[in-house]
């Protein structure tokens, strides 16, 4: 059952993280993709809330892990900073992996402390 879940909530979460994709980044060269931005930290923030309160195991399942799991993109974070400085947008990669690191750690802080 836990499984079913999880496979629920990366249902639901994939897609998100998808549309948030096409609709928040810029397609031109050196952009900040604020897509992948704004899932990070959305998903760490949901993540500290259902963890920081008395969330029952099923709830962590299809929201903790599933939805959370499937929309936050860190690997996808890596590969942009790295696109950014092979297109000579250096400074613009440093702040973004730097920025999306500090804003998802306060996200997360932030949700952790509400949920509770």
């Amino acid at each position: 059952m836990t499984a079913l879940l999880v496979a629920l909530g990366a249902a639901v979460g994939a897609p998100v993280r998808y549309l948030a994709g096409r609709l928040l980044t810029p397609a031109r060269a050196g952009a900040v993709p604020w897509g992948t931005a704004a899932v990070n930290v959305g998903a760490s923030f949901v993540l500290g809330l259902v963890l920081g309160g008395p969330a029952p195991p099923g709830v962590v399942a299809l929201v903790g892990v599933g939805f959370c799991g499937a929309l936050s993109t860190w690997s996808t974070l890596a590969v942009e900073t790295v696109r950014l400085i092979q297109e000579r947008a250096r400074a613009t990669g440093v702040v973004y992996v730097l920025g999306s690191t500090l804003a998802g750690l306060g996200a997360a802080a932030l949700g952790l402390a509400l949920g509770t």
